[in-house]
């Protein structure tokens, strides 16, 4: 698993059948011990209803297509969790109700 940041929304009006209906959010990959970003972005299908500034996890290559919303489809990156709080060594470098982005 991978943390990101969603930092956008990608919008396909032309796409193949079996993804009709899936949110795709544009992931920026993320330090956990500073929160900021790594000038590395993804493109992943929402399997959790996060929103643009969230902090996810994201999954890439076959487990992609493990989510009951993503199984069969043909993608290779699916978010599968929103995050609520990072600790590292006893320390909160994120709390999702105190983010301020």
């Amino acid at each position: 698993m991978i943390l990101a940041r969603v930092v956008g929304t990608v919008v396909s009006s032309q796409k193949a059948e079996k993804t009709e209906g899936m949110k795709l959010l544009l992931l920026e990959k993320i330090d956990p011990a500073t929160m900021k970003g790594k000038n590395d972005f993804v493109v992943s299908m929402d399997t959790v209803g996060a929103g643009v500034h969230e902090i996810v996890f994201f999954v890439n290559g076959s487990s992609a297509r493990f989510t009951k919303a993503t199984e069969g489809m043909p993608t290779d990156s699916a978010i599968i969790a929103i995050v609520d709080y990072i600790q590292k060594d006893q320390v909160y470098t994120y709390e999702k109700n105190k983010s301020s982005y």
